[in-house]
């Protein structure tokens, strides 16, 4: 599993992509890419995090909480699960004001072989841990 460091490292490698293309590439990698800004749970301060958005339905992005299928749950997810106000930005847009909830286990029974059969990658991640990995709607508030 990746380590915190080699997660951050990437995200980092990611934003330096967006910046210096300006913008131009980076905001879709084999799905659309969007910037996530929680509330830290513990220091109450805003955290970012590029994530990608293997499925859209309007206005409402959905988000894997999968961290390459470790047993943990990513930081990000920890998050909002504690403050589900979150802030989206799109392809480098403004902040828009959203709200995070958690699929419940019919939504997820339904999207989730959509969503393995398109990006099988996150079906490989489910297979290295015995954690449910969740998926989270960030729905505009």
């Amino acid at each position: 599993m990746p380590s915190d460091f080699a997660l951050k490292a990437m995200n980092a490698v990611h934003r330096g992509l967006i910046k210096l293309t300006g913008g131009r590439v980076g905001w879709q990698v084999a799905m659309p890419v969007l910037e996530l800004t929680t509330i830290g749970r513990k220091s109450g301060r805003p955290r970012s995090v590029l994530l990608t958005s293997p499925h859209q339905d309007g206005d409402t992005w959905v988000v894997v909480a999968s961290r390459g299928g470790d047993d943990t749950h990513p930081a990000w997810f920890l998050n909002l699960r504690d403050n589900p106000d979150v802030e989206v930005s799109l392809k480098g847009g403004p902040k828009q004001p959203m709200r995070a909830r958690v699929a419940d286990a019919g939504e997820r029974a339904r999207l989730w072989p959509k969503i393995t059969a398109e990006f099988k990658n996150y079906g490989q991640y489910q297979t290295k841990t015995e954690r449910e990995i969740p998926l989270v709607f960030l729905e505009p508030r």
